[in-house]
């Protein structure tokens, strides 16, 4: 529905994950009988997670131990890890770093030039941890760093930015021909972040296995703010799942929709898939884990950008490891631990036993939903109140 915001302009409302709300159907189920396995090209994974590409989130062993609980993790091929033989000790200055100065520090250590080298060793970490190599690179470097993510036999590519199109127009440089790139290469790609139907569908169309969404959604990117873009995540992963639907009509091949960001708790997981999503890519609930390598601090892609940066260091908390974070067992009443037998909780609380059904569960605008009679929780700052 199209509402007036001017005379001169008008333009849809869209809905966060905050005023939607997943209605249960006439069945009910087992949680043992549900089944959240996703697979993606040849890949199969117990669990519909994407553990996001940042440095503060992922490390070569944290992808493992991931990949091990049963998603994947997405190790940044543009971050500390490559440019630096040992940041070890880097995490621990960014962690100690006062608020004031934390963003100009990190443009001077994200200054130092990638290794090449480097890239190649990560992915075999990774690899000989016996799980599935994920990495993600940016359209401006893809191409120059292709030789080696291919030699060091990488899994799965994602083409990440904080929006990527399938048309690049640039009048001073040659762009990345994406649909080329992507069908020329030997491994799936998966490529995002996008937020509207028509991106979607481009993105579909240059042959990647799987497209992110999410614009500005994540707690650690300021690009809402700096740039003034975005779409609130609940509608933007409805729009892209209606241009999987058209791609798979017009083509006969399936392409995954992950959602990017914008999740905090398991019930944020489960409308995510109940929108449309077939996964979901999250970073600050794993940073909180004591494994991450960020020691409860958390960062995006651009915070580190050396003119405009969007992204703040954000501080996520030490709370769980990362097996009771992503599957329990929970000690916290507020939904940010075991976010994924919370998935298997809601689809069975509304009768869903696969992904693929619950994609089809009704859901409903309530923007009470956080709200109503939770009087208490909230004044008490515990639960949902917190």
């Amino acid at each position: 529905m199209e509402v007036e915001i001017g005379i001169g302009k008008s333009g849809r409302r869209a809905y966060g994950f905050d005023e939607i709300a997943i209605v249960p159907s006439r069945r009910t189920r087992d949680p043992e009988d549900v089944d959240i396995s996703w697979e993606i090209d040849a890949f199969r994974f117990g669990l519909p997670l994407v553990a996001a590409a940042m440095d503060g989130v992922l490390s070569p062993k944290t992808a493992i131990e991931i990949g091990t609980i049963g998603g994947i993790g997405c190790l940044n091929l543009e971050g500390l890890w490559t440019r630096y033989e040992d940041p070890d000790s880097l995490f621990e200055e960014i962690a100690d770093l006062p608020a004031e100065k934390a963003t100009r520090r990190m443009q001077e250590l994200y200054a130092e030039p990638i290794r090449e080298e480097l890239i190649g060793r990560r992915i075999r970490e990774i690899k000989e941890g016996g799980v599935t190599a994920c990495a993600s690179l940016t359209p401006q470097r893809v191409e120059r760093y292709a030789r080696h993510v291919m030699d060091a036999e990488l899994d799965l590519l994602v083409i990440q930015g904080t929006v990527v199109s399938a048309e690049h127009v640039s009048k001073t440089t040659e762009p990345l021909n994406l649909k080329k790139f992507i069908r020329e290469l030997e491994i799936p790609v998966i490529v995002g972040g996008c937020a509207s139907y028509s991106t979607a569908l481009h993105l579909m169309r240059t042959g990647a296995v799987g497209v992110l969404v999410g614009v500005g959604p994540g707690q650690a990117c300021t690009s809402r703010g700096v740039l003034g873009i975005g779409v609130p995540q609940a509608t933007a992963i409805a729009d892209a799942a209606g241009a999987r639907i058209r791609h798979l009509d017009e083509t006969g091949v399936y392409v995954h929709v992950i959602a990017d960001g914008g999740m905090r708790t398991g019930g944020d997981i489960a409308k995510a898939i109940a929108c449309g999503a077939d996964a979901v890519m999250i970073g600050s609930p794993l940073a909180s884990a004591y494994e991450a390598p960020g020691r409860g601090y958390h960062w995006g892609m651009a915070t580190f950008h050396p003119t405009l940066p969007r992204g703040a260091r954000v501080y996520a908390g030490r709370k769980a490891s990362l097996r009771e974070i992503i599957v329990g067992p929970a000690h916290e009443n507020d939904g940010t631990m075991n976010l994924f037998g919370a998935l298997r909780t809601s689809m069975a609380t509304t009768g869903y036993e696969t992904l693929k059904e619950f994609q089809k569960a009704e859901v409903m605008v309530a923007p009470a939903l956080q709200t109503e009679g939770k009087t208490l929780q909230r004044a008490q700052g515990i639960g949902m109140g917190r």
